[in-house]
Order: C-alpha cells, then structure tokens, then sequence
C-alpha cells in the first residue's frame, strides 16, 4: 500500500524532537514552543502565562506537552487557561507534537506549548 503524504494546506507541523529542541517547518528551535498553524516561537516556558492565554478565540484547543513525563500543570496557569476559555489537553511533549500535526492536518484550529526533553 503507498503512503500519502499529509497535506496541511500550508500550516506548520512539528517535524521533529530531540533532547532541547523541536524542529518545526524545517526549523530547528531550542527550548520551549509554541506552535500554529502559522509557525512557531519561543516561549517562556510553564510560568510564561501571556502568550498562551493570547491564544484565546483563536483556536479550539491547546496540547500542553510537560516534556518527557506527562505531569499536571501548575494550577494558576489551568486556572488561568480555563478563565480565558482555552481548552487544554495536557500530555508528554512527543504525544503533544503528534497530536497536534494529527489534529493540524485535520484543518482544525490547534496549538501546542511544547517543554524539551
């Protein structure tokens, strides 16, 4: 059987991860993501609340990747998240990637906040 090749009608994937980076459109970003349809930036990191909470209305929901381990996020930044409307579905970072293209490739309207490995 071949394999079709996803179309994300331009948006930006996740290509990548490794110890410290992910690579998204074919660039290579150290330390914390965020990532759209439109590309990704730097981030704080999981005290760096604006960014995330400037996703509100843009996007149906957020894949929190906490790194290598699935752990909880702090509760003023779900408090903050849930305040402002944004749903988030928190995981481990290489779940969060994977999810995020799958749901990316679906045209839905996602982001993710990826910590390193």
């Amino acid at each position: 059987m071949a394999m079709k090749p996803t179309d994300f009608d331009g948006a930006q994937p996740v290509d990548g991860y490794g110890p410290g980076f992910f690579r998204v459109g074919g660039d290579v970003l150290y330390g914390p993501v965020i990532v759209q349809a439109g590309g990704a930036q730097p981030w704080g990191g999981i005290k760096d609340h604006a960014p995330l909470l400037a996703l509100a209305g843009k996007i149906d929901v957020l894949f929190l990747g906490m790194g290598e381990e699935i752990a909880h996020p702090p509760a003023d930044l779900a408090q903050a998240l849930e305040d402002a409307g944004v749903m988030v579905e928190v995981m481990a970072s290489p779940t969060a990637a994977r999810i995020y293209n799958v749901t990316l490739s679906e045209g839905r309207r996602v982001a993710c906040a990826l910590l390193p490995l």
